[in-house]
């Protein structure tokens, strides 16, 4: 049977931030490192099998040729703002903060840090979700608390 896994290229420190990602993540775990044969002890691996959340991925040291872009990123479904702002402190650090919940992580991956509540605000009809996205297009960090304010806005007449 056929499986699927995103393969991530870092023009180095593919280990590291595989690492970094998984003591980040419950419930996370390397699965495999390969080391890159005849290149010595110090130097990087060529791929690093890991798994976040039971989700499995591939981060491979390619080298300078490709970077990581904002087109492709991981979502995070954070439960409360505890523990967005833990996740957001700690990939931010070093990284570049983005809007709407998006930042991109020292190492050029971009991460989407979202509440759990935003699907439910969004599904709650057009109206609602039309205000939680206008309060949320301000934001660079998500705040949950303001999210659910704006859900429970009066309609405009």
């Amino acid at each position: 049977m056929a499986s699927v896994c995103t393969c991530l290229w870092y023009p180095s420190g593919a280990e590291e931030a595989a690492r970094f990602y998984v003591d980040l993540l419950p419930e996370s775990r390397i699965l495999k490192i390969h080391p890159l044969h005849g290149a010595g002890k110090q130097a990087d691996p060529f791929l690093v099998e890991f798994q976040l959340k039971g989700q499995r991925y591939i981060a491979m040291n390619g080298g300078p040729h490709y970077h990581l872009s904002p087109a492709v990123s991981i979502q995070i479904l954070a439960e409360g703002q505890g523990e967005i702002d833990r996740l957001w402190s700690a990939l931010s650090d070093g990284g570049t903060p983005l809007r709407c919940g998006w930042l991109t992580d020292r190492w050029g991956l971009s991460w989407q840090i979202v509440p759990t509540a935003l699907p439910r605000l969004l599904a709650e009809g057009d109206a609602v979700a039309a205000r939680v996205l206008l309060t949320m297009q301000d934001m660079v960090k998500l705040d949950v608390a303001a999210l659910e304010a704006a859900a429970r806005e009066p309609a405009l007449p």
